[in-house]
């Protein structure tokens, strides 16, 4: 992977959509309260090591992570003493976190702010971005999106200057309802600037592509664009709905069950003599009526 001669290693943990940040004790000797990934001294190949590290400081168990990728190692001052530390990405299948030893604290966040730690160790966002990524928005000239994605891909499998960041950029996405921007996924903000022609000689500026938004977009902000939502979501047991489908359209009734995997709801209608129940697709009600 990286340089072996690396001496310590600085591991992310993700959860779902969440890295686990760690906060160090009041005492320590290097960056007392600062905010860090999972820190520990010794070689970053020697992966059980690596586990026991993130288990003594955290307690997650050995069968809960999984070790992702590792990048290579970034010579890092710690008071006056250089150290080569590696970034590492796991991925934890649990977030019950219980800090320990080195660290007072936790928080699990949202990878898009760790930029806004104010005090944290050194290159902690970076190096996210050396195992990981970020999705960096671009502004773009409304109703060009489609054509700005198409020539950053024509940009990245293309065999010019750019080569060297094509494998900093993983993804362009265009949602088809956003206006006048575009995301990138990538592992830092210069390359996409350089993508664009934003910085340097060697690369065109991009027609239609004005500038990348300062800093990282946080995954929360995208998410809800990219998940197709289900159209059970916001419907539970107990709501009052109007049927507005189908042969009791205009009808209210009360949602006796939700069945998610088929995006259909059960009723009773309130009209009707006898109770009846009525299985309908969930697009076909509108919650009028939530549960309290």
């Amino acid at each position: 992977m990286g340089d072996s001669m690396s001496d310590a290693f600085t591991v992310y943990v993700r959860n779902e959509e969440s890295v686990l940040l760690m906060q160090r004790a009041d005492g320590v000797a290097d960056f007392p309260g600062a905010w860090d990934g999972i820190y520990g001294i010794g070689d970053p190949e020697d992966l059980d090591a690596v586990v026991a590290r993130i288990t003594e400081v955290t307690g997650i168990e050995a069968e809960n992570l999984q070790h992702v990728r590792s990048g290579l190692s970034r010579g890092l001052a710690y008071g006056n003493r250089l150290n080569d530390v590696t970034p590492m990405l796991f991925v934890s299948s649990v977030n019950e976190v219980d800090s320990r030893g080195l660290y007072k604290g936790f928080e699990w966040i949202d990878p898009g702010n760790i930029g806004n730690k104010e005090y944290s160790t050194p290159a902690l966002r970076d190096m996210y971005g050396d195992v990981a990524s970020y999705l960096y928005i671009l502004k773009t000239s409304i109703g060009q999106e489609q054509n700005v994605a198409k020539e950053i891909q024509a940009r990245l499998s293309g065999t010019g200057s750019l080569k060297d960041i094509q494998d900093e950029i993983y993804g362009v996405l265009s949602p088809h309802f956003m206006r006048g921007y575009i995301f990138v996924e990538a592992s830092a903000l210069h390359h996409v600037e350089k993508l664009i022609g934003r910085v340097g000689v060697s690369t065109t500026p991009m027609k239609n592509c004005r500038k990348v938004l300062d800093g990282e977009s946080p995954l929360g902000d995208v998410l809800p664009y990219l998940e197709p939502k289900a159209a059970t979501t916001g419907i539970e047991e107990g709501s009052i709905v109007e049927i507005h489908g189908g042969a009791f359209r205009g009808q209210a009734a009360r949602v006796t069950r939700v069945t998610e995997s088929k995006e259909e709801v059960t009723v009773e209608l309130f009209e009707a003599a006898v109770p009846v129940a009525l299985t309908v697709r969930a697009d076909q009600v509108r919650v009028t009526q939530r549960v309290e």
